[in-house]
């Protein structure tokens, strides 16, 4: 699959670069779809950062479309954070750490127990 598709999410971020001068990156993310070349049913999630040069439209996969949908924000957050420190620019979403994008891919915890 090539595109965006359809967009599911969208966020702005603030960017201030290192003379205060303010500038504004989209963030969208797209419908996650299965994956047609995986034979074990995986998915993948279009996302796009336009603003940064290249808004080309990359995918992130997972096993599931939720996996492939938390799996691309958390991309979007590493993109967002290079550009930041590459820059030295000031990115800021309402003020919350990691432009409110904090995932956490990692394996999940045991279930948790009876209440």
């Amino acid at each position: 699959m090539s595109g965006l598709g359809e967009v599911v999410a969208e966020r702005r971020i603030v960017v201030i670069d290192p003379e205060g001068v303010t500038s504004e990156l989209v963030v969208r993310l797209g419908k996650p779809y299965p994956d047609p070349l995986s034979h074990h049913g995986d998915w993948g999630c279009p996302f796009q950062v336009e603003g940064l040069g290249e808004d080309s439209v990359q995918t992130a996969y997972g096993v599931d479309s939720l996996q492939a949908l938390l799996l691309a924000a958390y991309r979007v957050r590493l993109l967002l954070a290079e550009h930041a420190e590459q820059t030295s620019a000031r990115l800021d979403w309402l003020g919350q750490p990691d432009f409110g994008l904090l995932v956490d891919p990692g394996p999940a915890g045991p279930p948790a127990g009876p209440g």
